[in-house]
């Protein structure tokens, strides 16, 4: 009796937008980059902040999704606080960033650089 395993959904949803920004980042990328990786280091006042830098060599504990422009990396510490996340890019006149919609978010600080879960 063989046993069916169904593809496990990534943890954290790229919008188009953000997919895009992935390929323009690896489109001039350091030559020994592999992916970006998307990471929440302890930082600023309500605890957690969210990191995007490339990566030069892949963890086998994060999860990695595959983009049409490259490899998205999500760090294995950072899973848990991330589950049903979705990342956006946004641009306006004046400011252009990442954008999380986390629903294990319990509060952020009041400059938005930083979260609690």
């Amino acid at each position: 009796m063989a046993t069916k395993t169904r593809e496990r959904p990534a943890a954290i949803i790229l919008t188009p937008a953000a997919e895009q920004r992935i390929a323009d980042l690896m489109a001039k990328a350091p030559e020994d980059a592999i992916g970006v990786k998307l990471s929440t280091p302890r930082r600023g006042c309500s605890g957690l902040a969210y990191s995007v830098d490339y990566v030069t060599k892949a963890d086998p504990m994060d999860e990695k999704i595959e983009t049409p422009g490259g490899t998205f990396f999500v760090d294995a510490g950072s899973v848990l606080y991330l589950i049903g996340s979705t990342m956006d890019w946004v641009e306006d006149d004046f400011a252009a960033g990442f954008q999380f919609n986390n629903p294990n978010a319990r509060g952020a600080c009041g400059c938005g650089e930083s979260f609690m879960v």
